[in-house]
Formats: structure tokens, C-alpha cells, sequence
């Protein structure tokens, strides 16, 4: 497997005043076990403080576990990597830099010159379809149009594993659904491997190889979902598969 999730366990001290240790900590995650093969497209789905962003942020390196391990490629993540990108619900954009000089910006944090960083940031803009808005800044483009900006940039250091914590949350109805076609396209172009965080039955049934339901205090995995019509998502409308509203139900039981 691609990417291995041992037993992980991860606690939040919440009360540093109270005498009472065991109320003072709160359990996020409790012994998560799960295993994505290289190149899937994987959905973490489950009501609100069920752990699901703390997983993302172990695995991209950014927060320590408390117990367990997390295996990419083989290889320990004990730290950011840079082939483990990272997309925000928060674009992040520096409103001061043009589109062009966003999408660049982790290449220049790596040393590498204005004309290596834009020979890899131009054709990226293209992918996310802004290769007409390289000179704007921020301020100039609409909410998708900037998420956009935010996945190409997460793409220039041509990640093996794009980790995104519902990156469409804070769209209108009508932009999620065209980014999400669009993310599809671009999940297939790219082949990496992709753990995406939801609250969204529809989203993760529309995005996913599987979906992986999370249960609350403490978080852990209740149920690992694939939907029937996984294999056919890229090229049909999947909301009109006859199995599409009864493994809705199915995972909104299980939430």
C-alpha cells in the first residue's frame, strides 16, 4: 500500500487547570487503521469534531501523533514533505503577488529562479484553466477561480499524495460542482493520490474511489465505503446511477 495509517492516535489537552487528568484531555483519534493504494482517490466523511482534519494534518507532517505511525511511500512522516501537498478550505493566496508569482511561490521557497518556477507554474495555470489570469492578483478573481489558484499551487512540486481539507466549503452550490468536475479532470491528468476531507455525502459519493466514515468521540473509522459506481465517475454523471440514492442513505445512516 501506498499510504499505511497504523493505530494512530491522537489526544488535545483542553483543561491545563483541571486536577482531573483524564477530563483535561480530550481523544481525537483513536487507533485509525487504513491503508490507500497509490493513485486513489480516498474521502474522509463524518459530522464535525470527528477527527477527520487532524488526520489530514498528521499525515501532511504538520501535527504529531500521540501513538502510531504514518507511512508514505515507505518512507516515516515525521515532518512536511514536499511531495505531500496540502489544500485549505482558506485559499491562502498573498493578495501582494500576481496569479503566476502564487503558483510559483513554493518553487521560490525551494531557490529555484523566476524562469524554472514560471516554466513549471504556466502549464499548472493551464490545467486549473487560468493560463489567461497569470498577471491578476487575488482581488480580481471569483472564490472557484481562486480555490484554482490554490490547487495549482499545491501541484508545482508535483506531489505524490494532494491532501485537501474541504477545499469547496465556502463556494456557492453551482461553483462546487463545476470544481469538483474539474479536480476529477485534474486528479486524472496527474495520477496522484488524493485523501479529501467532506462533510458532504454528495461530494464524496460524486469524488470517490472510497469513502472512509468516520464515527465521533473519540474519532475513529466506522465504515469503509466504495461506491458501486466509482469506475464511471469520470465520464457520466453519477447522481443518475441507480445506486447513487441508496448508498446515500446508506452513508447518511451510518453518519
Amino acid at each position: 500500500m501506498f499510504i499505511e495509517i497504523r493505530k494512530l492516535t491522537k489526544k488535545f489537552q483542553i483543561d491545563r487547570k483541571s486536577r482531573d487528568s483524564a477530563a483535561a484531555v480530550l481523544t481525537v483519534l483513536e487507533d485509525i487503521d487504513l491503508e490507500i493504494r497509490q493513485g486513489e482517490f480516498v474521502s474522509l466523511l463524518g459530522a464535525s469534531g470527528c477527527g477527520k482534519t487532524t488526520l489530514l494534518r498528521i499525515v501532511s507532517g504538520l501535527l504529531a501523533a500521540d501513538g502510531g505511525t504514518v507511512e508514505v511511500g515507505g518512507k516515516r512522516v515525521t515532518r512536511p514533505r514536499p511531495d505531500l501537498s496540502m489544500v485549505f478550505q482558506n485559499f491562502g493566496l498573498l493578495p501582494w503577488r500576481s496569479v503566476l508569482d502564487n503558483v510559483a511561490f513554493p518553487l521560490e521557497i525551494d531557490g529555484q529562479s523566476k524562469e524554472a518556477r514560471y516554466t513549471v507554474a504556466r502549464p499548472l495555470l493551464k490545467l486549473v484553466g487560468l493560463d489567461q489570469f497569470e498577471r491578476h492578483y487575488p482581488h480580481e478573481l471569483s472564490g472557484g477561480m481562486q480555490q484554482r489558484v490554490g490547487i495549482a499551487r499545491a501541484l508545482t512540486r508535483n506531489p505524490s499524495v494532494l491532501l485537501m481539507d474541504e477545499p469547496f466549503a465556502a463556494l456557492d452550490a453551482q461553483t462546487r460542482e463545476v470544481l469538483q468536475s474539474d479536480l476529477l479532470r485534474i486528479w486524472n491528468e496527474t495520477k496522484c493520490t488524493v485523501l479529501f476531507v467532506t462533510h458532504s455525502i454528495d461530494e464524496a459519493l460524486l469524488l470517490s474511489d472510497r469513502i472512509v466514515v468516520f464515527k465521533s468521540n473519540p474519532g475513529r473509522v466506522h465504515a469503509i465505503v466504495a461506491p458501486p459506481f466509482a469506475g464511471v465517475r469520470t465520464t457520466a454523471d453519477v447522481r443518475m446511477h441507480a445506486s447513487f440514492g441508496a448508498t446515500h442513505a446508506e452513508l447518511r445512516q451510518m453518519i
